[in-house]
């Protein structure tokens, strides 16, 4: 007794239907009215163990019904694709096939970020009323005005709707933007901090010390610098010595460094 007890536990379809024999009956009869009528029987008989997947994700932001829906979207690939050649039970290949499909509803359908109830409500008419046209009005999307009224929503709802609908997951900075043929990205349109920035900062924190120097000392800083001049020619244009411009590059810089650090601070 115990071991049907666990045995019972560990089924958690234990109404499941015994429709081996159909399936096998299935792959052999060719396309037509009868297989289809077969194929409808099959996703009835086992619908009830799709509803009970889609309620064990219920309460995580999704209508229950939009989930059963789902759910027996994904039993219907499941019918579709078995093979009871392989060997291996319906179920065992229809549970994974359904809960994957539920989630690649989740994935694809839920929201990344918090948006407030109302528009999440929005969402779902709109998008249910679009569905619902484009089955009524063949070779072009449904425009607002028809969603609003299908939906029976004014056309500022509608619209916060129809942008929504697009609004479930952030765009990632790896995505490659539309048109780019080169793998250009969302992050290389990104703005960054310029390193020339920092120059600009120091030559605007140095020009005041700069300009106090003395006039030879200025120029020997301007030559070397700006002029880009070796110590050299400074030294043979001012008939000093090269050793002696050297010192009195570095002994500019030190007192510039040491005003600068003493302005900042």
């Amino acid at each position: 007794m115990r071991s049907d007890a666990r045995q019972a536990k560990r089924h958690p379809h234990d109404d499941a239907p015994d429709t081996a024999a159909d399936f096998r009956k299935l792959t052999e009869m060719p396309h037509g009215p009868e297989r289809d009528a077969l194929r409808q029987e099959l996703v009835k008989a086992w619908l009830p163990m799709a509803e009970r997947l889609a309620g064990r994700f219920r309460n995580r932001g999704e209508a229950l019904d939009d989930l059963r829906q789902v759910a027996a979207l994904g039993l219907v690939k499941a019918v579709d694709r078995y093979d009871p050649e392989r060997g291996s039970a319906f179920e065992s290949y229809a549970v994974p096939t359904v809960t994957g499909e539920i989630k690649r509803h989740f994935r694809d359908h839920m929201w990344t970020l918090h948006v407030p109830r109302r528009v999440q409500d929005l969402r779902n008419r709109v998008r249910f009323a679009r569905q619902e046209l484009s089955q009524t009005v063949p070779g072009r999307a449904p425009t607002l005005a028809e969603i609003a009224e299908k939906a029976q929503l004014s056309m500022e709802d509608a619209a916060a709707g129809l942008e929504a609908l697009d609004s479930f997951t952030a765009l990632s900075l790896d995505a490659e933007l539309p048109g780019s043929e080169d793998g250009y990205a969302l992050r290389d349109a990104l703005g960054a901090s310029d390193p020339a920035l920092d120059v600009v900062i120091d030559r605007e924190a140095v020009k005041p010390r700069i300009a106090a120097l003395p006039e030879r000392e200025r120029d020997i800083l301007y030559m070397r610098f700006f002029g880009d001049m070796t110590q050299s020619r400074i030294a043979e244009q001012l008939g000093i010595s090269q050793m002696h411009v050297s010192r009195l590059i570095s002994r500019c810089c030190d007192r510039l460094r040491d005003q600068v650090m003493q302005d900042a601070a």
